[in-house]
Formats: structure tokens, C-alpha cells, sequence
């Protein structure tokens, strides 16, 4: 392909705190012929806000180290062609440091080691992503949902929404991403897309790739996916994440017929996943904006419960037959799905491990179920209980917990210290 100019671009790309891809784009034949054993970036990738402003006082790297360089390995049998930028190959990376280890802190290798984990104890993890986001356009006014009316489940678009739907779908067949649906949602601008089910680091890689696809596509329309929690007042915006374990012979572990016992297996995963999640809340809630989508009767969950195809629990048991799984709703679409998905995981080997029991399941109002534990009110009360927490630097390990830890007070910090527009219009009356 090189030799056809078919590639002329290689971008190496590492996600950071947020999930999105940073890197460099390399001159194709340059980087085959003395990078492919790897390429140099500054270390402050993964020490960033959203902002993209460095962040001091993380263990591996500040302005103490002087964010030097890590070298970042290209992952050569992950390679995607991206058509809206013509020539151009995506390929993943790894951060690693000196000796050649594997930088610990990166999302996507947390996600890597909770399922290595869960395959030394003899399972395959396989999920799937389901996406929320809400499309703006830019005007006089400021910015406006591109539509304003609730066309859940609606199959009749204005024309600019299905051009722009249209368009997504080509791209994403263009770039190899399998999705298997968009929808329209309840709340104005609010759509949905949901991702085919298959293996578990293909899966968050997939995401990324879409995440990075939509921004271009969208911007090609005059739009601006919005990638929060709470978009607006009263509106929750969700990153379900669909998960299963499965054995090496490729056997459902979840399998379930209505009417009969959960499997052992999905019991344990259930409880380690109601008993270690509460630990880990920065790694799927990492914004102030997170808890904002925590309501009542949102859709989006209060307390840590479980339940049979109830979308009012945090985690609920959905699927049939071998197809039956968890789906995980806790994390927003401000989350990074490594991350979270990291999380949910090592909770889920924790349930295992330890042969835990759930409590029982909801068969109520989950927001009226006083026997779960309720979800924390903000970023500040769930950081405190995260990095003081054992269970998380058991299943993390300590500098994860202190490197997110560290992360989520910068993020605290910039919110205490920024004046909202709200807060400016609130102060008129």
C-alpha cells in the first residue's frame, strides 16, 4: 500500500485520561523504516485535563521530570484505514517506559491487564458500547440542539438529520467500525448508537476510533457532538457498556433461561461488581458534571442495584439464552471506556475471586430501594472514598489510584475556581 501511496500517513495514537486519541502523524515511509520499534512522545499525554493543560504532581511525570518523553510501541496488527482523511492508517500505541515495561496508568492498558486478569481465571471477556451524545449546531444565539422536539425511537428525520446519520453510517463501514444502530433519543439533539458485540479491548478501541470519526463528520455539517453526562439541566446522557465472560472454548459463563437460577458465575460477577464499583467511581464518573445525571426516574441510576431488564438498576441483566449479559449503567459520556470498563471488570474479578453473593435482586422502583447503597452526590465525596480505598489500590494497583486520584482533584480544582455562566446569570436578579 505504501509502495501504491495508498498510504502515505501513519497516525500513531495513544488515548489519554478522557479516551480521546492524541499523538503524532508520521511521514509513512519515515516511520516504517525507523519507527517500528517505536516513536518518541512527551509523557504529559496522559497527564492532562480536557483543556490539554499539563498537570503537575503526578508520579511518573511534571514539571519536577520536566515531562520528558515516553517511547510509545505501534501495535502493527491493529491497523485501521481512515477514509475522511485519505492515505492516512491509524495505528494504536503503547506507552512504555525505559526498561520497556508498560506505563500502567494508560487507559488502555489498565483495560489490557483487568483482562488478563480475568483470563488467568479462565474466562474471555467480550462486550459492547452503547453511546450517548448530543448533536449542537453554532448560531447567533449560541449553541442549540440541531433538533428541539423528543424523536425517541422516531424513524421520520428532519432532512439534515438523516443526511448526517447517513453520512455516519458510511463513515463508520468506511473505517471498519460495526455498529448496529443509531436512534434518535428523548431529549432535543440526543442520539444513540449502539456498537456489535465482540471482544472486550476491540471494543474500546472501536469507540475511540468512532469518537475521533464523529467530530470530523459532524464538523463537515456545521455540528458539535457533545460528549457530557448532564448536556443540560434535567437531560442525562449515558455510556452503557455491555459485558459477559465467556469460557476459552468459547462457552457462554452467563447463559440464562427465564425461569431458571442465574449461573453461579453471573451471581459472583454481579456481587463483586455491587461490592467494589463504589471504589472506583472517578474511573467511570470522572467529572463534576458526572453526578449531575444522577436523578430520579432519569433513566440514569441513583443506587448501586441490580435487576432483571430494569433500567432503572445500575447494573441489569439483560439478553436471552447465550446472549444473556450485564449491561453496566453508570458511566456517562463524559467517561473513558477503557477506564470504566477497567473498572468494571476488576470489580467483577473481584466477585469471583472472592465468591461473593449478591443481595437481592430490585423487583421495585430502584429508586425507591432503600437496601442499595446510594451513588455519591458528587465527584468530591467519591474521590475521598477512592483514594483512601483498598479495595481500589488491591485491584488497581497504588499508582493507578494515585495517578486518577490526582487527576480528579485537578479536575475539582478547575471547577472551584471558574465563574459559570449560570452562576453570572444567577447573579443578576
Amino acid at each position: 500500500m505504501l509502495q501504491d501511496r495508498d498510504v502515505t500517513d501513519i497516525m500513531l495514537a495513544v488515548p489519554d485520561l478522557q479516551g480521546r486519541l492524541l499523538g503524532k502523524t508520521f511521514n509513512a515511509p519515515v516511520f516504517l523504516e525507523r519507527m517500528t520499534d517505536g516513536a518518541e512522545m512527551c509523557s504529559y499525554v496522559l497527564a492532562t485535563d480536557v483543556d490539554m493543560t499539563p498537570l503537575d504532581g503526578f508520579d511518573f511525570t511534571g514539571w519536577e521530570q520536566g515531562f520528558g518523553d515516553f517511547l510509545v510501541t505501534p501495535d502493527l496488527d491493529n491497523v485501521r484505514m481512515l477514509p475522511y482523511r485519505p492515505g492516512t492508517a491509524l495505528v494504536f500505541g503503547t506507552p512504555v517506559h525505559d526498561d520497556g515495561t508498560p506505563v500502567e496508568v494508560a487507559p488502555r492498558r489498565m483495560l489490557e491487564t483487568q483482562i488478563e486478569r480475568l483470563h488467568e481465571l479462565g474466562y474471555v471477556v467480550k462486550a459492547g458500547v452503547e453511546s450517548e451524545f448530543v448533536l449542537y449546531t453554532d448560531g447567533p444565539s449560541g449553541r442549540t440542539p440541531v433538533w428541539g422536539e423528543n424523536l425517541d425511537y422516531g424513524l421520520q428525520h428532519p432532512p439534515k438529520v438523516s443526511d448526517i446519520f447517513r453520512h455516519l453510517a458510511d463513515g463508520m463501514r468506511d473505517v471498519g467500525l460495526v455498529h448496529e444502530a443509531i436512534k434518535t433519543e428523548s431529549a432535543a439533539g440526543q442520539t444513540e448508537v449502539t456498537f456489535a458485540y465482540g471482544e472486550a479491548l476491540k471494543a474500546c478501541d472501536d469507540y475511540a476510533v468512532f469518537r475521533h470519526l464523529i467530530r470530523d463528520i459532524a464538523g463537515r455539517h456545521s455540528m458539535v457532538p457533545v460528549f457530557m453526562a448532564a448536556p443540560e439541566t434535567g437531560v442525562g446522557s449515558g455510556l452503557h457498556l455491555h459485558v459477559s465472560l465467556w469460557t476459552e472454548r468459547d462457552e457462554p459463563g452467563f447463559a440464562h433461561h427465564r425461569g431458571q437460577e442465574l449461573p453461579p458465575l453471573m451471581l459472583r460477577a454481579v456481587a463483586g461488581l455491587l461490592s467494589a464499583l463504589p471504589h472506583m467511581a472517578p474511573l467511570y464518573a470522572p467529572t463534576p458534571n458526572s453526578y449531575k445525571r444522577y436523578q430520579p426516574h432519569s433513566f440514569a441510576p441513583t443506587r448501586y442495584s441490580w435487576g432483571f431488564d430494569h433500567r432503572g438498576c445500575a447494573i441489569r441483566v439483560t439478553g436471552h439464552g447465550n446472549g444473556t449479559h450485564l449491561e453496566v449503567r453508570l458511566a456517562g459520556a463524559d467517561a473513558n471506556a477503557y477506564l470504566a470498563l477497567a473498572a468494571y471488570l476488576a470489580a467483577m474479578a473481584h466477585g469471583l475471586e472472592e465468591e461473593l453473593s449478591p443481595r437481592p435482586a430490585c423487583d421495585g422502583d430502584a429508586y425507591q430501594d432503600r437496601n442499595s447503597v446510594p451513588l455519591y452526590a458528587d465527584l468530591a465525596e467519591a474521590l475521598q472514598h477512592f483514594e483512601h480505598s483498598t479495595i481500589a489500590q488491591c485491584l488497581l494497583g497504588k499508582d493507578v489510584v494515585l495517578h486518577y486520584a490526582h487527576a480528579a482533584r485537578a479536575e475539582l480544582a478547575w471547577y472551584r475556581t471558574h465563574v459559570t455562566d449560570m452562576e453570572r446569570q444567577r447573579g443578576t436578579r
